[in-house]
């Protein structure tokens, strides 16, 4: 029996070329099967698809490696939620560029794992310059840093822990109701008081609401602000809180996750000022920043905040190795085992450029705009409220909270468009999360289409 050829090595790229076809020819025949931006029927259609098509995923005899990747790849892409279709719409879900999703191929064929240095030579120095360029955009300090994680809910975990350290697990946590969810919890999981949110009634956290908490707060307090809400997109008043937090004595972190990269950009990047201000920032790539998932950070204003998270273990950090030169990766996340992420990203930065990425975010967040004006100016809906960054809440009118989520529901079963939802002001609305750079005035036109048959139905 011949032996599977393997992904790298001397062999590995003339092994993978006529793999990659049969991949690519099965992601086009899929996409054209879905015909939309999600598969019809809705989750018990498609679940019983794919049985149907796979069957028994471990037979007896395999099927060889062009059948398996025809029939998995197919079935994959006909069963997708593209978010690279213009009517899929509904999440922080980003249609990742071609040049990321290639860089990541090499990074899989390669396997490097960035645990230590003999695992991922290239690597871990193509991370450590991606991780100080992306920390001097945010901090204008003499020592940034960053890590990598796996997203926001990672990076907000780490935030917490390192506040932790430096503060003792009395620490309490503020945060705005308009926070992720993954804050609260992140206080939960590292064992530290209950996390107490303020109300956001106009979607943002009060800096006055925040004075009042914090004068009768006993200390230490980490108070975590938002730059790009979940719901609506919206950007926390960053220096009005930093000042608070300043005249009590808290730190301030800041999920950007969202938001973050319009930093990146010359004509948003004053949206964030006072971010710089953060003792710790989330970012987020594969949100507005078009790379497949995972591409998360953190970053911090100086790399001695990061020294809590070292750690040793004698196999791939030995005192002796360490002194000899070779860089200790294990401080570098709690993970061990570790995909370079860096790559994809880095790959990104090179090609597209400040101006190329300054021009992609300009771009999507025009989109959000123009749908906005398209929305307001119709009869048959109400905008909720312009645009901070490319989230849009509406809804048809008139209407009621449940026929509007009867509505979602049933443009995904029917395979038309993907649209989330929102709680505002007491109603429930619909959310177009536009992060297509690609997405046109037409596609606009085709979605309201596609709701209007909807509602006067």
């Amino acid at each position: 029996m011949p032996t599977h050829p393997l992904a790298g090595g001397p062999g590995g790229a003339d092994a993978l070329r006529p793999l990659l076809d049969t991949v690519l020819t099965a992601l086009r025949t899929g996409a054209a099967d879905r015909g939309g931006p999600l598969p019809a029927g809705g989750p018990d259609a498609t679940a019983a698809r794919v049985r149907t098509a796979l069957g028994d995923l471990l037979p007896d005899h395999g099927t060889g490696d062009h059948e398996a990747l025809a029939t998995l790849v197919h079935t994959l892409a006909a069963g997708a939620a593209d978010p690279a279709d213009p009517l899929c719409a509904a999440h922080l879900h980003c249609p990742p560029l071609a040049v990321a999703a290639a860089a990541d191929l090499a990074v899989s064929a390669l396997n490097p794992s960035l645990d230590s240095w003999d695992q991922a030579p290239a690597a871990s120095a193509v991370e450590e310059l991606l991780t100080a360029t992306l920390a001097a955009e945010l901090y204008p300090t003499p020592r940034p840093d960053a890590l990598l994680t796996t997203g926001g809910t990672e990076s907000n975990q780490l935030a917490l822990l390192l506040a932790r350290e430096r503060h003792g697990p009395r620490l309490t946590v503020l945060h705005g109701a308009n926070a992720h969810h993954s804050v609260p919890r992140a206080a939960w999981l590292l064992g530290l008081p209950p996390a107490r949110a303020l109300p956001t009634p106009a979607g943002t956290l009060d800096p006055a609401a925040l004075d009042a908490a914090l004068a009768t707060t006993p200390g230490p307090v980490l108070v975590t602000a938002t730059a790009g809400t979940t719901d609506a997109g919206l950007i926390d008043p960053l220096p009005a809180l930093a000042d608070v937090c300043d005249h009590h004595g808290a730190e301030l972190h800041v999920d950007a996750a969202y938001g973050g990269t319009l930093a990146l950009s010359p004509r948003h990047r004053s949206r964030l000022t006072g971010l710089e201000r953060a003792c710790s920032i989330t970012l987020d790539l594969h949100k507005l920043g078009w790379q497949p998932v995972a591409a998360g950070l953190l970053a911090v204003p100086d790399t001695r905040l990061l020294a809590p998270l070292a750690h040793q273990a004698d196999y791939l950090n030995a005192t002796d190795d360490t002194e000899a030169g070779l860089p200790d990766l294990l401080g570098r996340s709690l993970r061990t085992t570790r995909r370079p992420d860096a790559v994809k990203i880095a790959a990104t930065l090179r090609s597209l450029g400040r101006d190329g990425l300054a021009r992609l975010i300009d771009r999507t967040c025009a989109t959000a705009e123009r749908f906005a004006d398209l929305l307001d100016a119709h009869p048959g809906f109400e905008l909720h409220a312009r645009p901070t960054l490319t989230t849009v809440l509406f809804r048809p009118t008139p209407t009621d909270d449940d026929r509007l989520a009867t509505l979602r529901r049933t443009l995904l079963h029917d395979g038309t468009a993907v649209l989330g939802r929102a709680t505002a002001d007491g109603r429930l609305w619909l959310k177009a999360t536009l992060l297509n750079p690609h997405t046109t005035a037409g596609d606009l036109d085709t979605l309201i289409a596609h709701l209007e048959g909807r509602t006067h139905r």
